[in-house]
């Protein structure tokens, strides 16, 4: 989904600014400052009302948007082409803070000073559903219902104990059980084919019975496409076990 914004008013930002990168992103050849402004909270720590500001190289004109989700920790911001025009986006990850590591991510365009949200997490975690479920002999599906993809993982790198709560000694389901899949908790550019085109790469935590019974994680490939971006490719990694 693509969002549109206009320049419009923003806060103080002396003092305030917590990230910050030099590059062009409006596409006049002349490096840009972008960077985001916050309100810390009295720990130091927290931030809200965190905001991207950009002004522009050439003529100093300032344009702002308050992000949807915009508080947190530890914002940080990354330039580089994600769309194939050889113009720098601009992408923003904010620590939410919460249980499960979750993050916040958004990528911003600025060509010719139009500044348009081009990916919200949101948007990625509401279109992509998963379901989990645990299976007789040790394995664990993993469902993406939204591509129709399925992923089978074999636990036995688990161990006795903790398969024996789950598992007769024939290896069968002593009930069922149904795991998740969480939201974003890392996205990252990176140039797979080196062509200076930057792709998304997600990570998706595998819950089991708990969230603190990690099974691995739903890695993601994102590339921009048709105006958006779209999962090009998608694998599964577990954990591995020594011996």
């Amino acid at each position: 989904m693509l969002y549109s914004y206009n320049s419009g008013s923003f806060p103080n930002d002396m003092g305030n600014i917590v990230a910050s990168a030099y590059g062009d992103v409006n596409g006049d050849g002349i490096a840009d400052y972008v960077y985001l402004t916050a309100v810390k909270a009295p720990d130091g720590y927290y931030l809200r009302d965190i905001t991207l500001v950009i002004k522009d190289g050439r003529t100093g004109i300032k344009q702002s948007a308050k992000l949807p989700s915009n508080a947190g920790y530890s914002p940080g911001l990354f330039l580089g082409d994600f769309t194939g025009d050889r113009i720098n986006d601009i992408l923003i990850g904010i620590n939410s803070g919460g249980s499960g590591a979750i993050m916040f991510y958004y990528v911003f365009s600025d060509v010719n000073n139009r500044l348009s949200m081009i990916f919200n997490y949101e948007d990625f975690n509401n279109e992509y559903q998963y379901k989990v479920n645990y299976l007789n002999y040790y394995k664990v599906s993993v469902q993406n219902q939204t591509d129709k993809y399925t992923y089978i993982l074999d636990i036995t790198y688990k161990g006795g104990e903790y398969l024996s709560e789950i598992y007769t000694n024939e290896g069968i389901l002593k009930a069922p059980i149904e795991g998740w899949v969480d939201p974003l908790s890392g996205l990252y550019p990176v140039d797979f084919d080196g062509d200076g085109i930057y792709e998304l790469l997600g990570y998706q935590k595998i819950a089991g019975r708990y969230h603190a019974d990690s099974l691995g994680f739903v890695q993601s490939i994102l590339e921009f496409k048709n105006m958006k971006f779209e999962l090009s490719s998608q694998y599964v990694a577990i954990f591995g076990s020594r011996g």
